[in-house]
């Protein structure tokens, strides 16, 4: 996002993206020597992130192998046949491409092959400064595991904004493998600090969400202009509303002609102090400090699409008890937590 005029250029954060990189590398994945590291980025990535974090894993003793491809239509698709290749000798997948590989075939057997897949689509150099660099890791991956299990611990979670929302869900007691602790052995997508969440029974979903942040994709929206009001009954999205970026993201969805693409995936907290607006980038919109987003299209009920939207500073009650009001964490154990993040105005 250009401010100054200055973010092109090579220059730009040069060091602290080298600390943010080494970070990357020791505190966010911690790689050991040897470790075969692959490292995707497409043409619309930032090649000086990617260039970066090369250096990282070769400092720290990995081998890191990089492939630019052409950007693809939309995010989920299966990359070129080389890619695919590529994935089944890596340990540790980096992948930097903003038509990201989350929940693509070459996802599924990278995890299926022992893969660690560290999804960091569309970061920048200045992105990558704010959410890594400047960061505590220890205390973000503090805050989700406390969301998370105070969430998992409720029946009910209820969500307003001052936008318009409001909505409930149940709270499905089996816990979401994104947010328990990984394997010892075995392969697992790992994401970006700063977000959290919990699992839902998908068809208990009933109310209305108000985006008012960024939805993305498709490609045409990101940042929005203007509401957009999605009324859910049983789980799935009946009605869509708010203007023209309403009535593109009502058609994207009708393109793909599968009921799954209407159905509620997931519920998530933001908390990254590094990112205090919406930018575009779907990557840190989704950690807005004190925002929650949502996933719409279910991957695993044969959705063939999968979109996330951000909601601006929700309330929240988990049971009859409330953790945030108007984007602010209200919880005391949140609130300290908060503070050990350094998060502005706590």
């Amino acid at each position: 996002m250009l401010t100054l005029g200055t973010e092109p250029r090579d220059e730009y954060y040069a060091f602290e993206l080298a600390l943010a990189a080494r970070k990357l590398v020791t505190e966010v994945r911690p790689l050991k020597p040897g470790h075969q590291v692959l490292i995707t980025a497409d043409t619309a990535s930032d090649a000086r992130v990617v260039q970066a974090t090369a250096g990282a894993v070769y400092a720290a003793g990995g081998m890191p192998t990089v492939i630019f491809y052409p950007t693809l239509p939309s995010p989920m698709q299966e990359p070129p046949a080389p890619v695919f290749k590529a994935v089944m000798g890596a340990e540790v997948w980096f992948d930097f491409a903003v038509a990201y590989q989350l929940y693509s075939p070459a996802y599924h057997a990278a995890i299926q092959n022992g893969c660690v897949y560290v999804c960091l689509t569309g970061m920048d150099a200045d992105m990558m400064v704010r959410t890594i660099g400047r960061t505590t890791y220890a205390s973000l991956q503090e805050m989700a595991t406390r969301l998370y299990q105070l969430s998992q611990a409720a029946e009910t979670v209820r969500i307003t904004s001052p936008a318009g929302s409001d909505a409930t869900m149940k709270v499905d007691k089996a816990g979401d493998p994104f947010w328990e602790p990984p394997p010892a052995e075995g392969g697992f997508p790992q994401m970006l600090g700063g977000q959290s969440g919990f699992m839902i029974h998908r068809q208990s979903f009933e109310g209305v969400l108000v985006f008012d942040g960024t939805l993305w994709p498709p490609a045409e929206l990101g940042v929005l202009h203007t509401p957009l009001r999605l009324t859910i009954e049983g789980g799935y999205v009946k009605q869509i509303a708010g203007g023209v970026e309403a009535t593109l993201f009502a058609r994207w969805l009708e393109g793909f002609g599968h009921p799954a693409a209407y159905l509620v995936d997931h519920a998530c907290y933001g908390f990254n102090p590094g990112v205090a607006r919406p930018s575009g980038r779907i990557l840190e919109d989704e950690r807005v400090f004190g925002c929650m987003q949502f996933g719409i299209g279910a991957p695993d009920h044969g959705s063939p699409a999968h979109t996330d939207g951000v909601v601006l500073n929700p309330s929240v009650w988990l049971d009859e008890v409330q953790i945030e009001e108007d984007g602010r964490y209200v919880h005391p154990e949140l609130v300290a937590l908060c503070r050990a993040m350094g998060a502005p105005g706590y």
